[in-house]
């Protein structure tokens, strides 16, 4: 992939952020450390002292003999791993200095069913050479534009692999790596969502979902990402009273000059309207008002609501190569337990996170009065989150359940789950084991007229 530099300043022009960089980007020699000390994604390359952790010594970049291609549901690459311990609510003290908040109250909320199989680290995560590339140069080349409404001189990898300056601006910087993280070129899959009541009962709400990453747009550059870092629409299959409904999403890079742009379709007037409440803690109906739009992909959109402090890099229990789960022909109801998943199909590992607390502005709105982020150090994604009420109590605990896709390659969830530790319910997104296949990724890049919303209205009417 070209990475032109002049493209910066064009993309900054069409952009017309009406604030400034606030600061520039790490010198040449220190963005040298990519892929020498530091991997090429800005994670230490050097395993923990106590040898827990391992080195990273190129990531997980081919599949295992079988596998057939994208779409094919996963086989898994590390058959004969075992569990080496489990944590429970009766031994979780001696764990406790590698547990979050979230997990403790897990395992105490549900203290006879949750538990925690821990199995070796192996630290999968890879990104192609031209994203890896593209990284090295955003490292120089990437800033923050005002308070982290935006980004200039990023594109096509992660825009901060090593972060600078002060705790505020660290933690914008891992939020902005997580919100553009690598996740492919374009992806489309059919899979479910359920909404876990408390005596186990759920409806599955069933959709098709395309999405293409403008943002890793191997044709484009920053100056024709045109504010949009991805272009998302799902047409809702079933039930039958949600069936034909669809949603178009435009997800932009600075969404205070232009906030999201979206789009629902309704089968019954069968009118394309503007969707005005896809933002913030606006509560998201299919999710049975378990999850909030800002929680989607666990964190996404604006971060203007919220104070923010970078709180330093952790070694934690987190789920990790969690290939059990997504195996074709588990039944839905094999991995939904009544209060959360079946543990016995999830896998965690001892890995390095990043830190990040937000905390709502004095005079803000939103139903959370603050969130705690860990976000794994290799592939930036957010896979723990803590989320508390106004009042100060823990409320809900998000937890990304990834694994790696080795056919991009790159580490991403399977499933999304939000947990109601005051309702005792949950939500879980992304369910596919009982469909013929998984996430088909290509390296297509569509006319951006498939995204618009005369396409969704032709699309869903056929």
């Amino acid at each position: 992939m070209r990475y032109n530099k002049n493209a910066f300043f064009g993309g900054l022009l069409a952009l017309s952020f009406a604030a400034a960089p606030v600061h520039a980007g790490v010198s040449a020699a220190e963005a040298n450390r990519l892929g020498q000390d530091l991997t090429p994604f800005g994670s230490i390359k050097a395993g923990n002292e106590a040898g827990t952790i391992p080195a990273w010594t190129g990531g997980l970049t081919e599949p295992p003999a079988g596998y057939e291609g994208s779409g094919q549901h996963h086989i898994n690459p590390f058959p004969d791993d075992q569990v080496l311990f489990t944590i429970t609510a009766s031994n979780m003290e001696q764990y406790d200095e590698y547990l979050t908040d979230g997990v403790r109250a897990m395992l105490r909320t549900y203290p006879t069913t949750f538990r925690i199989p821990v199995y070796q680290s192996r630290r999968t995560h890879a990104v192609p050479d031209w994203v890896a590339e593209n990284t090295r140069k955003n490292a120089v080349n990437a800033e923050i534009v005002g308070q982290a409404e935006g980004l200039s001189g990023a594109f096509g990898g992660y825009p901060f692999p090593i972060l600078h300056g002060t705790d505020e601006e660290k933690a914008w910087q891992v939020v902005w790596n997580h919100l553009t993280r690598w996740r492919g070129i374009s992806v489309t899959r059919r899979s479910s969502e359920v909404a876990v009541q408390t005596n186990g009962d759920y409806g599955l709400v069933t959709s098709q979902q395309e999405a293409f990453f403008n943002f890793y747009n191997p044709e484009g550059g920053e100056a024709d990402l045109d504010n949009v870092i991805f272009y998302y629409l799902s047409f809702t299959q079933s039930p039958p009273r949600l069936a034909g409904g669809a949603i178009l999403i435009h997800e932009t890079l600075n969404q205070i000059i232009n906030p999201r742009n979206g789009w629902g379709y309704n089968a019954g007037q069968r009118r394309v309207r503007r969707a005005p409440n896809l933002g913030y803690d606006s509560p998201i109906a299919a999710a049975d008002n378990l999850r909030t739009a800002d929680d989607t992909d666990i964190f996404n959109g604006a971060m203007d609501r919220y104070n923010w402090n970078y709180e330093g890099m952790r070694e934690i229990y987190i789920p990790y190569n969690n290939y059990r789960i997504g195996e074709r022909g588990t039944p839905y109801s094999e991995i939904l337990g009544i209060s959360h998943l079946n543990p016995d199909l999830t896998r965690w590992e001892l890995h390095r996170v990043h830190v990040v607390e937000a905390t709502l502005k004095e005079g803000e709105r939103h139903i959370y009065g603050k969130r705690r982020f860990y976000v794994d150090a290799d592939s930036w994604n957010t896979v723990l989150l803590d989320q508390y009420d106004g009042r100060g109590e823990l409320w809900r605990v998000t937890m990304g359940i990834p694994k790696n896709y080795y056919e991009l390659p790159g580490v991403w969830t399977v499933l999304d789950v939000y947990h109601d530790l005051q309702a005792r319910r949950y939500h879980v997104l992304g369910l596919d084991t009982e469909e013929s296949g998984t996430r088909v990724f290509t390296d297509d890049v569509p006319n951006k007229r498939y995204f618009s919303p005369a396409s969704l209205r032709r699309r869903s009417v056929r």
